[in-house]
């Protein structure tokens, strides 16, 4: 068993929890994250400018073209950002960074690459602080073709086992193959990120993690970019757009549903109690059937019923929703894509 990414809380309910406790690490172990992430021109010049970050080689195209590089090149601290978050569904159980030996850029990053992290544990340090200890980590950043394009060393401080946020899931681990956080390849761990088909059963019910807390100026936001003119999305304790709700709560269940291909419809949507700004929302989804697509024979179908809650335990919305599902039986994009 290569850890859980689930925990039981009662007959066919189950918890995700992600991150392993530092009591897990070991020296010599080593990860491959998943998923990765494309790198677009726009991400670059939204954190040049949103860090008032004046070198415009990163956003102005014209003049990069004058360059050796021939192109903006990528901010080198949003590529660490970014390697740094691919990191944490292993490391979800960090309090802090509290320092890098080093960050060495290796080879430059253009809109359009894709990143991939990958990390070992070079030193485990137990110390003498009651709710963690220290992990001396180093992550490599490589882009799609597998060249290095950043190295990365750091110390983690991450939450002993019934210590921190989050530290109790609710019940023990599930020993089942399906419910693995891993899968060894060559003697690395390499995250799995969502159920095949195969391993979705109608009547379980998974409590989805972590929630989503509603930021005052993302509500507007999303307003704004929706064209919504209504006065309560924009003024006051806004309401958050109920499209915006529907789509955190549809997107809290990737964690499990994560192997799909497509959505295909949304069923029976009900919103009880406005969601403001400030509210957290938390989601629970219960597999309703599940059958083979009788169209396309690599996946299948799933019916999943969706409810959502805020943190005072009043419920938000729910809804049902059919969706397709990779086969593991099927050959997919997992293997040729480096994902398990």
């Amino acid at each position: 068993m290569t850890f859980s990414a689930y925990y039981l809380l009662g007959p066919g309910r189950y918890a995700e929890r992600f991150g392993l406790d530092f009591e897990d690490f070991a020296v010599g172990q080593r990860f491959r994250h998943r998923p990765g992430v494309t790198l677009s021109q726009q991400d670059n010049t939204e954190h040049a400018l949103d860090t008032m970050n004046s070198a415009m080689l990163h956003f102005d195209a014209a003049y990069a073209g004058h360059t050796g590089w021939g192109r903006p090149l990528m901010v080198s601290t949003l590529t660490a950002q970014r390697v740094i978050g691919l990191c944490a569904k292993t490391f979800a159980r960090r309090r802090r960074l509290p320092g890098f030996d080093e960050i060495g850029l290796r080879a430059p990053v253009f809109g359009g690459d894709t990143l991939y992290a990958e990390s070992e544990i070079l030193a485990v340090d137990p110390g003498d602080d009651p709710d963690a200890g220290v992990v001396r980590v180093r992550t490599r950043g490589l882009n799609a073709s597998g060249a290095e394009v950043i190295d990365l060393t750091y110390r983690a401080e991450i939450y002993r086992r019934g210590r921190g946020p989050d530290a109790d899931p609710g019940g023990p681990p599930v020993d089942e193959p399906r419910f693995e956080a891993y899968d060894l390849v060559d003697g690395d761990l390499r995250e799995r990120y969502g159920l095949f088909f195969e391993d979705c059963r109608p009547g379980e019910r998974f409590t989805h993690h972590p929630g989503y807390t509603f930021l005052r100026e993302e509500a507007i936001g999303q307003a704004r970019r929706s064209m919504e003119f209504a006065p309560g999305y924009h003024e006051g304790p806004p309401v958050v757009s109920e499209m915006f709700v529907l789509a955190t709560a549809t997107t809290a269940a990737t964690r499990t549903f994560g192997r799909v291909v497509a959505n295909l419809g949304w069923y029976d949507i009900e919103l009880p109690t406005p969601v403001r700004a400030g509210d957290t929302v938390r989601a629970e989804s219960e597999i309703l059937d599940a059958r083979p697509s009788r169209s396309r024979p690599a996946e299948g179908v799933l019916s999943v019923a969706t409810r959502a809650v805020n943190q005072r335990g009043e419920p938000v919305l729910s809804f049902r929703r059919s969706l397709l599902v990779h086969r593991r039986s099927a050959d997919g994009p997992y293997g040729p894509a480096g994902y398990g």
